[in-house]
């Protein structure tokens, strides 16, 4: 790896990819193999740095065979369900291993044509100006913190974080906690928290997930978005709702009744199931208790969309994140009105011919294993202009 002083013997007129994560990681792989020269701009000071700042206990959803990058497999003695330190490990391994280029250190805060017709000029830290031939954009899916401004919320007394700054249950111990969001994180961090000796948790709801099985009888649900991604929405919904039936059982009577709305309908608007990981058994004991959405703060009060007022010691906000790439990209002309990017992998829009988005969808067949095919689609485009 380089470091910042290195950084003028790469401004040549690569393939820059911003991003030392997955998605980058495994783009600037693919291009190397394709004797494509890339240079990857990460921003801290190491790959794989939003890994490193998830909370302890993560792992990986999708099974280690099907979510390996381009060119070296995850080791078999990190398990079917990769850790969150392992998976640290093998992205700086994965560098290593491919002998990639990265500069860590520098942030792109501007990417905009350079003016010669088929260059792009990258504004980066300390002014420099970078022209590359193409650029990935590979900054992350999770991105930038998303904490809803809840009337009340700068007054509140209370403790108040995000879903980004909680590390394990250690300092919740005998606390009362409020997890706002019923997403993976928001799932996870309540189990979490039952097994780490919170006195109470609560989870606010808005909207009734779907609940999955991360492996049923051994067959991963990741294989299951596999072959059901091209298939007609309205069959995949009937099939999962069949499948959620027997597998999952019905927790209406302890406030999580099931959705009424269909699982691959949800996932085409961008909302992935919930896979278990101990919430199932955490709800219907009574050591997770479902509540109402959060509405607002009322000085040391949580105030709930059904009009309970509580006192936690701690809410935490699983509320998610932004992808933050209107500065970067915005005036491009290729974001949708939510702010992500209106093509991937090996398309590029035609308002800006050479600029590739990698790792800003949440598919139900795995992140990482759309990241490497991602990859490698942008590797052929590029191969081939």
């Amino acid at each position: 790896m380089a470091d910042e002083k290195d950084f003028d013997r790469t401004n040549d007129r690569p393939v820059y990819v911003i991003g030392g994560g997955p998605g980058g990681l495994a783009a600037a792989a693919a291009l190397r193999k394709k004797g494509v020269r890339a240079v990857v701009l990460e921003k801290s000071e190491s790959v794989g740095a939003s890994w490193r700042g998830h909370y302890d206990r993560l792992h990986l959803h999708t099974t280690r065979r099907l979510s390996g990058l381009p060119g070296l497999p995850i080791p078999r003695s990190f398990g079917r369900w990769v850790s969150r330190d392992n998976i640290i490990r093998y992205l700086t391994k994965y560098a290593e291993f491919h002998e990639l280029e990265i500069v860590t250190g520098v942030k792109v805060s501007r990417i905009e044509p350079s003016g010669s017709g088929s260059d792009w000029l990258l504004h980066a830290t300390g002014g420099r100006e970078l022209t590359g031939r193409a650029v990935v954009v590979a900054t992350g899916y999770n991105h930038t913190p998303r904490l809803p401004d809840w009337p009340g919320r700068d007054s509140y007394t209370g403790e108040l974080l995000h879903a980004g700054e909680y590390r394990n249950s250690a300092p919740y111990a005998g606390k009362d906690v409020l997890v706002v969001g019923v997403g993976n994180t928001g799932a996870e961090i309540a189990v979490d928290l039952v097994e780490g000796g919170a006195a109470r948790v609560r989870l606010a709801v808005r909207t009734i997930p779907h609940i999955v099985r991360r492996s049923t009888a051994g067959w991963p649900a990741q294989r299951s978005g596999i072959l059901v991604r091209r298939l007609p929405v309205r069959l995949v919904d009937r099939a999962g709702d069949i499948m959620c039936r027997i597998a999952v059982p019905d927790l209406g009577v302890q406030g999580l009744p099931r959705p009424d709305t269909g699982l691959y309908s949800r996932v085409k608007e961008g909302a992935i199931p919930v896979q278990d990981v101990g919430l199932i058994d955490a709800v219907r004991k009574g050591k997770v208790e479902p509540v109402a959405a959060l509405e607002s703060f009322e000085d040391d009060k949580a105030v709930l969309a059904d009009g309970t007022h509580l006192s936690p010691d701690t809410v935490i906000a699983a509320t998610g994140y932004r992808r933050a790439l209107e500065d970067l990209v915005g005036h491009l002309g290729v974001l949708d009105e939510r702010g992500r990017p209106v093509t991937h992998g090996g398309r590029a829009s035609a308002k800006a011919p050479g600029l590739y988005f990698t790792g800003f969808t949440n598919p139900i067949s795995g992140m990482l294993r759309e990241m490497a095919i991602d990859a490698r689609k942008i590797a052929k485009a590029l191969a081939e202009r």
